[in-house]
């Protein structure tokens, strides 16, 4: 079986430790070294039909296929933690497409259609990965991550660009908070995602659009001195 390390503090790295003819699969731009021995090779990760729906999300046709022996270390596209997600074949997991780093073989990698509105005004796509079978998913959080488990009944609200992942048994619905004044001055924090339990919620601290207001001013900067 091979092995996983998540390495790093503030920006966290993932070490892929793989025996001869291991595999595991990750997003291609994710992959920052592989030892000469671990071979490559591009692949759907679960078919034609899950490659193109997963291209519609915005993310890649293909994964890449890493076989050992050797080493390989995969990396996010921005300071953040990595999320381990196990699963047991039991119930699938929905997370936004640009978090997902890697998987075990024994996962398929394809993608949903959310509700209008979800993904889309979070500023993320209205199709999400999902996540099925029985292994270890890795997926990137910009910020810090935040695990909640619902119980039954049991709700919350959350900023929709805050959503990382979620058990495909939680309900969700998407929300409009506060009025036009809100809507002209409240900048991202005007849609919630209502996430009803039972399961489990993973959340991101930092949002791509919080990520991107912050390096504004000195994007800004840079374009005046040029």
């Amino acid at each position: 079986m091979a092995g996983f390390t998540v390495m790093g503090g503030d920006v966290q790295h993932l070490r892929v430790e793989l025996g001869p003819e291991e595999a595991v699969y990750a997003e291609g731009g994710h992959l920052v070294w592989k030892s000469s021995s671990v071979s490559v090779r591009a692949t759907t990760g679960g078919g034609l039909m899950a490659g193109l729906r997963r291209a519609l999300t915005g993310a890649s046709f293909f994964v890449l296929e890493l076989v050992g022996p050797g080493q390989a270390d995969l990396a996010g596209f921005a300071p953040g933690k990595i999320v381990e997600v196990d699963l047991d074949g039991s119930r699938s997991i929905l997370a936004e497409h640009r978090s997902f780093l890697a998987m075990e073989a024994g996962v398929r990698y394809d993608a949903k259609l959310m509700g209008l509105g979800f993904g889309w005004l979070g500023g993320e796509g209205l199709l999400m990965a999902k996540l099925t079978g029985t292994g270890r998913v890795f997926l990137h959080a910009i910020g810090d991550a935040v695990v909640l488990d619902l119980g039954l009944g049991e709700s919350i609200d959350a900023e929709a660009g805050h959503v990382l992942a979620f058990e495909e048994g939680v309900g969700v619905t998407i929300s409009r908070v506060g009025g036009l004044r809100t809507m002209i001055f409240g900048e991202e924090g005007l849609w919630f995602a209502h996430m009803k339990g039972p399961g489990r919620v993973w959340l991101r601290t930092l949002s791509r659009q919080q990520m991107i207001m912050g390096l504004m001013p000195e994007i800004s900067k840079i374009t005046r001195s040029t």
